[in-house]
């Protein structure tokens, strides 16, 4: 029986998407190699999953291991390199703040270790890589699939070290390894029921805002009405790969999974002023004051709770285009779920949920 080989289970992505991809090939066993202080939350998540499908009874291994070693923490892997069809490498630190050395073990040195266990696997079909929208770093205007190296500077570790990764990816392909990148945008949680893992990116205002009263406060830096928010529900992204996966004409190519009609800042913080049932005062702030506030200013970031870093994401200067996804979609009855329509059921979630957290996975 072929293998599927996962890591960045059981994350937001890895867990949504592991049973897509084995609905899609019904006839394979998934590997998923854990973290070992994962390794529990992992079964639990198996068992839901299998809860929920049935079907996936018996076809989901767990093996631990570590993607920063030589060897991925396998030892001798032959076996399982000659069963492996597909490999689909989620796992990385997500996260804004990474030191530079973290960065680059996890997302740099991980991903070519597993580089270089697909190309010892010889009948690969397909490495999948997810990389991010934001190897754009602070490029400023149009960023395209085809585009990589446009000369562009990095905001934190988190974009340059997942910049570098998908280059290793790429120098890989043109070498003949046959892979496909994903570019999530900025993912949020599930558009039909709003769940989410963590409390980053939009969820910082929705949270600001469900602390204040009806007449709410709100810092806004830049020019909100020029800068955009690229978001994306988990659903979206995880039925886009697994369908984008499967089809012969994704071999070779990027995929930029982002809003081509991305919300201005302006517009967002609207959207999600009408969820919380807010009316909102804007308080104009320059970016360098604001991030400096809340990294030196006693009681600023308790106040707020946002990481400074994720302040340059509201001015954020690069536009998306997604040719090849709204192309290689076209007919698959998949399309992008625009944020206004499910901002509401993402604001109910954090009601329900409030002690969920910002921390990522690692």
């Amino acid at each position: 029986m072929a293998k599927v080989f996962f890591t960045g289970f059981p994350g937001f992505l890895g867990s949504e998407l592991l049973p897509r991809v084995l609905e899609r090939l019904p006839d394979d066993i998934a590997v998923c190699l854990i973290q070992a202080k994962f390794a529990d939350l992992a079964a639990r998540r198996v068992e839901e999953l299998v809860a929920a499908h049935l079907d996936l009874e018996g076809r989901i291994e767990l093996v631990e291991g570590d993607i920063t070693a030589p060897d991925l923490g396998l030892g001798e892997a032959h076996e399982l390199q000659e069963e492996t069809t597909e490999i689909f490498h989620l796992a990385a630190v997500y996260d804004l703040s990474v030191p530079r050395p973290v960065g680059m073990k996890v997302n740099v040195e991980g991903t070519r270790y597993m580089l270089d266990f697909a190309e010892g696997c010889p009948n690969l079909r397909r490495f999948q890589y997810i990389s991010t929208c934001y190897v754009s770093g602070s490029y400023a205007g149009i960023f395209r699939e085809t585009d990589l190296d446009k000369g562009q500077t990095f905001n934190n570790f988190y974009e340059e070290t997942k910049y570098l990764a998908e280059a290793e990816v790429q120098a890989r392909m043109e070498k003949g390894l046959p892979a496909t990148i994903y570019r999530p945008a900025i993912v949020v949680g599930d558009s039909r029921t709003g769940a989410t893992q963590k409390y980053d990116g939009p969820y910082y205002v929705i949270r600001w805002l469900l602390r204040q009263p009806y007449l709410a406060s709100m810092p806004m830096v830049g020019n909100p009405k020029a800068s955009r928010v690229n978001l994306v529900p988990r659903d979206f992204v995880t039925e886009a790969i697994a369908y984008l996966s499967g089809i012969e004409a994704s071999a070779g190519k990027v995929y930029q999974l982002a809003d081509p009609n991305a919300l201005t800042v302006d517009e967002l913080v609207r959207v999600i002023a009408k969820a919380t049932r807010r009316w909102v005062l804007p308080i104009p702030l320059p970016l360098g004051l604001a991030k400096a506030a809340i990294d030196h200013v006693p009681g600023v970031k308790w106040l707020m709770q946002i990481p400074a870093a994720s302040v340059d994401y509201f001015v954020h200067p690069t536009h998306y285009t997604s040719d090849n996804t709204l192309a290689d979609l076209e007919g698959s009855g998949i399309s992008i779920p625009q944020f206004p329509d499910y901002a509401d059921r993402l604001v109910a979630f954090v009601r329900a949920n409030p002690d969920i957290s910002s921390e990522a996975m690692t």
